[in-house]
């Protein structure tokens, strides 16, 4: 059984939350707060490290400090996707939504874009997107027009 580490005499109810030390009474507490040394702090836990880089390393300044865009949206064209009415309606699909999140947080993001495509509803999204961003020059352009 405990006793009070300031009056030597009633059983501690209360923990000083500076020092941890116990005491019985708001009595015992004044008097331990005048002479109360708080324990140290222990340090801050160390900042995570970074995290290991994916199969597939990129940043946006990679992309657009590349000189080859075969195979890449310039960021005016990509402007686009933010104003298509006909992708905010898809979007408003809860299921297509929750896809999209779990692409993003896939690992092997290849292998979850090969999935989803397999989904109709992604496969419509992933369309919209291609004909908002190329507009008619694809269309154009795979039917030999340009």
């Amino acid at each position: 059984m405990q006793i009070c580490s300031v009056c030597s005499e009633q059983t501690p109810k209360y923990r000083c939350p500076a020092c941890r030390l116990r005491y019985c009474s708001l009595g015992c507490y004044k008097k331990h707060k005048d002479s109360c040394s708080p324990a140290e702090q222990p340090p801050p836990p160390p900042p995570a490290p970074p995290e290991a880089p994916s199969a597939e390393p990129w940043s946006v300044e990679d992309l657009l400090g590349e000189d080859d865009y075969t195979d890449k949206v310039p960021p005016e064209k990509l402007k686009r996707l933010g104003a298509s009415r006909e992708l905010r309606d898809l979007l408003s699909n809860p299921h297509l939504r929750q896809l999209l999140r779990s692409l993003d947080g896939a690992g092997g993001k290849a292998d979850a874009m090969r999935a989803a495509m397999q989904e109709p509803l992604f496969a419509e999204f992933a369309d919209q997107c291609l004909q908002t961003v190329e507009g008619d020059e694809r269309w154009e352009s795979e039917s030999g027009n340009l």
